[in-house]
């Protein structure tokens, strides 16, 4: 089944125009999620609205928006006069300028979203718009409006298509001054800024999200599954003590060496890995 696409419109540049649309390029839904229920029958509970001063529950009809001027004072909006709000990026993505990709601060990254055009006729203009993006090896920057909300987009080919990623306003960003203040700046020795280098370098590699392992939701699959079995379930393991407090920090990067050596594992043999295989093959087949 074809993708269900989240928002239709038209890429633009300058005059070159092309129908496309977004997917989002994340997903949740394949996590263990909860419904709230009674207890005492197992049925689902459904949410009431109520009013929070004479505790009556309130028609969904009645229920509308409001925003606070005063403690209890509010401005009631209609989603009619919302929907008067038109915008120029409501329906159409203009790419309005072009920026190295260095230049846009990962804090600022927000939502990504695949860009595929949707129609045999755009596709040129898809296709043009794409390889001059990848050519100059920059990204594009528009505006779009997703539920109601109009964002900022950076453009990016990506495989056969385009990447638009959401981006938060400069409002939405916290400064990282008041953070950071109270470290001092320390002047290291040498040799110790060695040795921290050499454990990163011992610990080097290449990122694969697939190497990555979601614990607790795979600890919740488990719960789930015993439950549905009718077995026991087994208290949580206590947490390992916090690690003991460095006294001699030369000492401590000197030991981490010898340690991260010891783990790091021999690349097994064309003869061990072969063995592993039909091993595994063999346990299946039982």
């Amino acid at each position: 089944m074809a993708p269900r696409a989240y928002w239709k419109g038209y890429l633009k540049l300058s005059l070159v125009s092309c129908p496309i649309a977004l997917y989002p390029a994340t997903s949740s839904s394949e996590k263990v999620s909860f419904n709230r229920i009674n207890k005492k029958t197992g049925n689902r509970l459904k949410q009431q609205q109520v009013d929070a001063e004479t505790g009556e529950p309130v028609d969904k009809e009645d229920v509308g928006r409001g925003y606070e001027v005063g403690k209890g004072q509010y401005i009631q909006i209609e989603d009619e006069e919302i929907e008067k709000i038109r915008i120029e990026s409501t329906h159409t993505i203009e790419i309005d300028s072009f920026v190295p990709r260095s230049e846009i601060d990962d804090r600022y990254l927000d939502s990504p979203y695949y860009v595929a055009p949707t129609d045999q006729v755009g596709q040129e203009a898809f296709a043009v718009i794409r390889d001059a993006i990848r050519e100059k090896k920059m990204v594009g920057l528009g505006r779009v409006v997703l539920t109601r909300r109009e964002h900022m987009a950076m453009i990016e080919a990506f495989d056969k298509g385009l990447l638009a990623t959401t981006l938060r306003y400069a409002y939405e960003v916290r400064d990282q001054a008041a953070y950071f203040e109270d470290i001092p700046d320390l002047k290291l020795p040498k040799e110790m800024s060695e040795l921290a280098g050499h454990i990163i370098q011992t610990k080097a590699a290449h990122f694969d999200p697939k190497k990555f392992e979601d614990h607790y939701e795979n600890a919740l699959v488990e719960l789930l599954k015993k439950k549905q079995a009718g077995r026991a379930i087994e208290p949580v393991r206590e947490e390992a003590h916090a690690p003991q407090r460095v006294i001699n920090l030369m000492d401590a990067l000197r030991a981490s060496i010898g340690a991260e050596t010891q783990k790091k594992p021999a690349a097994p043999s064309a003869k061990v890995r072969a063995g592993a295989r039909t091993d595994t093959k063999r346990k299946a087949g039982r």
